[in-house]
């Protein structure tokens, strides 16, 4: 559907730079939403989501916070209270750095592989939502957007 449909606006905006914008922002809240949405099952939140893929990339090594925070793809997110929650739902577990007793490491437990193995067999759900455009588009889109970030 056309931006100024969805958002109910009325006004030209200012420019197509404007609008370009305004459209990131709002399809990447879509997208937040359709992804919460599928999440929640699971008693997930996209950010502890985020954590756990991460975890897994790192698996068996553990991740230090501060290595969590540089690959969050949400910078403002607490890591360490992310840590803190999925700890208490036993997905992943804390111990203290050998080389740096101040420090903390984060290693995904097996329940914590075990949930994102089920979120990624609902994975053509993610593809299902992106339906309209095909794999070529989706190439140039990214292109774009790495584009856009340089």
């Amino acid at each position: 559907m056309n931006l100024e449909k969805e958002i109910h606006q009325t006004a030209p905006f200012i420019s197509e730079f404007h609008k370009m914008a305004v459209n990131i922002l709002f399809t990447a809240s879509w997208l937040d939403r359709r992804h919460s949405k599928n999440l929640k099952p699971f008693g997930l939140t996209p950010q502890q989501f985020n954590i756990l893929r991460i975890l897994r990339g790192q698996h068996p090594k553990p991740a230090g916070i501060n290595m969590l925070i540089e690959r969050m793809i949400d910078k403002s997110s607490n890591a360490s209270r992310l840590v803190d929650r999925l700890a208490g739902k036993g997905l992943v577990y804390k111990q203290i750095n050998e080389a740096d007793k101040r420090a903390v490491d984060v290693v995904i437990t097996d329940a914590g592989l075990d949930v994102l193995s089920k979120i990624d067999a609902d994975r053509m759900v993610l593809e299902k939502w992106l339906h309209t455009i095909t794999e070529e588009e989706a190439k140039e889109i990214n292109r774009i957007l790495d584009k856009l970030r340089s």
